[in-house]
């Protein structure tokens, strides 16, 4: 798959932004409620566990401090179908991940979207305002 023209082409059907970091990923700055944006990360990789390429699609939430109660985030990740909380370099980030080989363009889309729309909610919830 080339996530490069993937993400260029869904850039422009949903009037987002698109920026190509290099050959396995890029953004989108994907439009969501009330006039938002958020920004989406989306990459190929290599694991380990699978022997498999992954495509990863993340968003940043908020800088991890002890004042966010990671017991109801984990709570939170029951409600979502395709992502979840993680905490990568001392941010709070949703991301979701699927194989490279049985990946479809339609999936593709909602789990950017559910990636954006997760993201951008909790991000004013533990926030208060649209940083990312």
């Amino acid at each position: 798959m080339d996530l490069n023209s993937f993400m260029q082409k869904y850039a422009e059907e949903i009037d987002g932004n698109y920026s190509e970091y290099d050959i396995d990923k890029s953004i989108i700055i994907v439009p969501v409620a009330e006039g938002r944006i958020q920004t989406v990360l989306g990459h190929i990789k290599e694991s380990d566990r699978y022997e498999k390429n992954l495509i990863e699609f993340s968003s940043r939430v908020a800088k991890f401090d002890n004042s966010v109660d990671l017991k109801s985030l984990l709570e939170e990740n029951t409600n979502f179908c395709h992502a979840k909380f993680s905490i990568v370099d001392d941010f709070i980030q949703v991301e979701a991940s699927g194989f490279v080989d049985t990946a479809n363009e339609e999936l593709l889309k909602e789990i950017i979207q559910e990636v954006a729309v997760l993201a951008d909610d909790f991000e004013m919830k533990l926030t208060g305002k649209d940083v990312h």
